[in-house]
């Protein structure tokens, strides 16, 4: 942890009624910064993100946001304090058009939500092409793209992504990541749990290893994408 970390989650227990998924799992992300959670299937990363936005109860541990405990608060409360979620899945209404998903994300604020919006038509020109048509229209990057693009209009210190690029193509893949690039640059912390793990540590600036529910690994993105030893028990080869 460092002293301009945003995003600080402390030795976070979290499950589903059972057992717990995840245990004593930390993990910090400064502005501007990239986290990549990576790890084999059933590791809990999802499990992880959802704890983090109070979508799954944790039962010890905490998530601090700019030093403020994030545990307990409302979804609408979260929003407020700077923390948008995007979920792998019914991550935009398919009956809206662009403009409106756009305006749905904005609704903490609608009277100022055009000029935010225009900007996001900037950042995604995909979407300022298709302005008026229904989100269920779209390609499947061009969804995530709004996806990402709607949890962006309240001007997030940190946004959270669960596998923004499954089942796309790689083409789709590579315009993904560069937005995500982009919102990073453009200085939101981005948390991203994310299958393809090589690309996911490449771009990211930390990576968290996860395995059965736990940490097992963190460093540096391009630390874990090159060591030989990580990749032959974690991550697989390029």
């Amino acid at each position: 942890m460092r002293n301009d970390d945003v995003l600080v989650v402390r030795e976070v227990t979290a499950g589903y009624g059972g057992p717990p998924i995840i245990v004593d799992v930390s993990l910090s992300l400064g502005m501007g910064e990239i986290a990549a959670i990576v790890g084999p299937n059933g590791a809990g990363k999802s499990t992880l993100m959802k704890a983090v936005v109070g979508l799954v109860k944790a039962s010890g541990g905490s998530v601090r946001l700019d030093g403020v405990e994030l545990r307990g608060m409302s979804p609408e409360q979260l929003v407020r304090h700077g923390l948008s979620y995007v979920p792998q899945v019914a991550n935009v209404f398919p009956s809206l058009s662009v403009a409106e998903n756009l305006r749905m994300g904005a609704y903490l604020k609608r009277r100022a939500w055009r000029e935010r919006a225009d900007e996001m038509a900037q950042m995604f020109p995909d979407l300022a092409a298709a302005w008026r048509r229904p989100a269920r229209t779209l390609s499947g990057g061009q969804r995530t793209m709004l996806a990402i693009a709607r949890a962006l209009m309240l001007d997030p210190k940190v946004l959270l992504l669960d596998e923004p690029i499954a089942g796309l193509s790689p083409r789709m893949e590579s315009v993904v990541w560069e937005h995500i690039v982009a919102v990073r640059d453009a200085g939101v912390g981005v948390l991203v749990v994310e299958q393809n793990t090589r690309r996911a540590l490449l771009h990211a600036d930390r990576g968290y290893v996860m395995v059965e529910g736990r940490n097992r690994l963190e460093g540096t993105g391009a630390e874990l994408a090159n060591d030989e030893e990580i990749a032959d028990l974690y991550i697989g080869r390029a």
